[in-house]
Order: C-alpha cells, then structure tokens, then sequence
C-alpha cells in the first residue's frame, strides 16, 4: 500500500497584483498564505463544498484618501437645521 506524501509546488512569475490579492485575503481570514491557498485550490479543483467567504467590498478597506471637497461637503450634511427639529 503506498502512503500519501504531500506534494510540494513552485510557481513562479506571480504578477504583483495576484502576489497582493491573495496576502490581503489570507489577512483578511487570519490565515497564513499557504492555508489561504490551499484553500483555493481545493475550491478551485472541485475538492471542497465550502462557499467562498463573501467579500465584495473588502478591496474599499484602507482606500480612503483626504479630500477637502469631500470633507467640506460632509460637514454641510451635517448641520442641524434647529427650525426642523422643533
């Protein structure tokens, strides 16, 4: 009987887009790189039923920059309007 050894990959030439995806979404699951992307092949190979983790806004974390015009706007939002609120 052959006993199963866990085979090893390299892959080479990771655009630095994917290198950046896949570290943040390993980050996101608080899970190591290697977990994140065993994962993946699993789901990818047809190997596991578990849904993939529902993160359609999770690129938007960390994106805000300062911008006077939007912050100028937000306070004019803001402003209680006295008369209203009587």
């Amino acid at each position: 009987m052959k006993s199963r050894h866990a085979i090893q990959y390299t892959i080479r030439n990771i655009p630095v887009e994917v290198d950046r995806r896949l570290r943040d979404s390993a980050r996101h699951l608080h899970r190591s790189l290697n977990q994140a992307l065993l994962d993946l092949l699993s789901r990818a190979a047809g190997l596991s039923q578990a849904p993939a983790p529902y993160r359609d806004l999770d690129s938007f974390f960390g994106s805000w920059t300062a911008d006077p015009q939007v912050d100028k706007a937000l306070a004019e939002q803001r402003k209680i309007d006295r008369k209203l609120w009587k």
